[in-house]
């Protein structure tokens, strides 16, 4: 599965994201490596366009659309990030978007998508199924699904952040980022390998959403109830068809962090660093802050994935 998306596929992605996708900046803390006994470099995709990564795989996909399919629109399903980053790369090629969103979405990221000119439906991700939702709107449209993760063109997308972070931080022993589907941390990995084949992959996910661990262990994709977790975006309840062959080849593990450690880690973000990341973009930084990667690592390159969180969240953190 890993030779369906390559190096090259990531290097051009990053050229064709480039009118859209910012080049987010690498942040150190001294306070935090004295914390995780590590030193750590963040990727900060909290500060991308539409707040987290998820533009630069929404953008290569919707860049990569012939024209005359385009003008019939795209439709993708999400709880927020992928849907507003759908809304914005369609604006700017001029398509019409229709994001299906759960009505336990975050308020701001549902008010930042309809800002960006999207048809929003809400369906209840514990009766509905999202996918068949997206599809059956597709099929009646003729507009284009845009997956979420589980897509070459997605991959290699998100693949770009590593691209970027290896550049302004070559000196990292491994990479972390948190998983979801799978989709960042697949392309993360691809480039980070292609690039320094001796770098240590690790995924991390909330303990209430770790549909990827257990299949790590199981061999085998396993499926979850949708789970209740802090972290809205990694809350999907299996890893991939794509993403989990390339995740088994090119990561080394799975490590899982607690509620109360995501709490606490977007605080110190907050009050330490002085940056806002929302609980599913501080997973892996939580791994990493809480000592949750082996021995021997000294210095690890951290997706902080996103930034948009509601105030009332916020506050209750």
């Amino acid at each position: 599965m890993i030779d369906r998306i390559k190096p090259e596929h990531i290097r051009e992605a990053a050229d064709r994201i480039r009118p859209i996708a910012h080049r987010t900046p690498v942040y150190t803390s001294r306070s935090f490596d004295a914390e995780a006994g590590v030193s750590a470099h963040f990727k900060c995709e909290n500060f991308q366009r539409g707040g987290a990564f998820k533009i630069r795989g929404a953008s290569n996909f919707i860049f990569s659309i012939p024209r005359e399919d385009l003008s019939r629109g795209v439709v993708a399903y999400s709880s927020g990030n992928h849907a507003q980053a759908v809304a914005i790369a369609a604006r700017h090629v001029g398509a019409k978007a229709t994001l299906v969103m759960p009505n336990d979405a975050p308020r701001s990221k549902v008010e930042a998508t309809r800002c960006y000119g999207a048809e929003i439906v809400v369906y209840d991700r514990l009766r509905d199924n999202r996918e068949a939702i997206g599809a059956r709107i597709a099929a009646e449209s003729g507009a284009t699904l845009v997956p979420p993760f589980d897509h070459p063109w997605i991959i290699a997308g998100q693949g770009t952040a590593a691209l970027e972070l290896i550049e302004q931080a070559p000196q990292l022993d491994a990479l972390i980022a948190p998983v979801g589907g799978g989709g960042l941390l697949a392309g993360c990995a691809i480039a980070a390998k292609s690039l320094i084949p001796s770098i240590r992959i690790f995924g991390a996910e909330p303990e209430d959403a770790n549909d990827t661990y257990l299949s790590f262990r199981a061999g085998e994709r396993i499926e979850i109830p949708p789970p209740k977790t802090l972290a809205d975006g990694l809350r999907a309840t299996r890893p991939g068809a794509l993403t989990f062959p390339i995740l088994r080849e090119l990561a080394e593990n799975i490590v899982l962090v607690s509620e109360e450690e995501i709490r606490a880690t977007v605080k110190f973000l907050l009050t330490r660093m002085k940056i806002l990341v929302e609980p599913s973009g501080a997973v892996a930084a939580a791994a990493v802050l809480f000592r949750k990667l082996p021995a021997g690592i000294r210095s690890v390159g951290v997706i902080l994935s996103g930034g948009n969180v509601d105030f009332e969240v916020l506050r209750e953190l």
